[in-house]
Parts: structure tokens; sequence; C-alpha cells
């Protein structure tokens, strides 16, 4: 994620499973959700890493084009609207982004 602005898919194995997420890149911000679409649980990306809009503006649903605030992962626009994104907290220490759980 050299650009200002970015996305990059992972997944984790947990006692129930393999979870899929996401990271977003904004300036020096970034988050990390769940990688599931509120409205029908389908994974966001379009192609591998590609979670944003074309503007890089918004998270877009690549099934129904929902889109989400990059911050908060509030549905503001979509089938969804008004829901949100599952965000997950991470840290950052020395250059390395660690998943709190």
């Amino acid at each position: 994620m050299e650009e200002s602005k970015g996305s990059k898919g992972f997944s984790i194995e947990t006692a129930d499973g393999v979870v899929e997420m996401f990271l977003v890149r904004d300036g020096e911000e970034i988050f990390a959700y769940s990688n599931s679409c509120p409205h029908t649980g389908a994974t966001l990306q379009w192609m591998p890493d590609k979670f944003l809009d074309l503007e890089k503006s918004f998270i877009q649903c690549s099934v129904h084009g929902a889109i989400f605030t990059i911050e908060n992962g509030l549905c503001v626009g979509g089938p969804c609207n008004g829901q949100s994104l599952e965000k997950q907290q991470i840290v950052i220490k020395g250059g390395e982004i660690y998943l709190v759980v």
C-alpha cells in the first residue's frame, strides 16, 4: 500500500475457522474491517486487494455497489444504507500492523 490511499485483503485463522478481513489506508491512517457486506454477507473486493471505488473515496461492495465511508465503515449509499461494516481494532508499532483480538 505505497499510495496515500489503498487497500489490502488478508485472512487469519481462528479457532472458529478462517476469517477474511481487509485494511484501508487513507493518508497516515489505517482502518481494518471484516470482509463481509452487511447486506448480503458477500466479500467486498472486486479484484484482489481492490476494496475502494475508482476515485478511492469510499469502500465499495462488488456485489451491489453499496458505498461505505473509509473512516467508520458506515454505508452511505445502496441497499444497506445506515448499516456498517464490522470494524476491527488494530495497533501500529514500529511500522507493523497488529490486529487486537
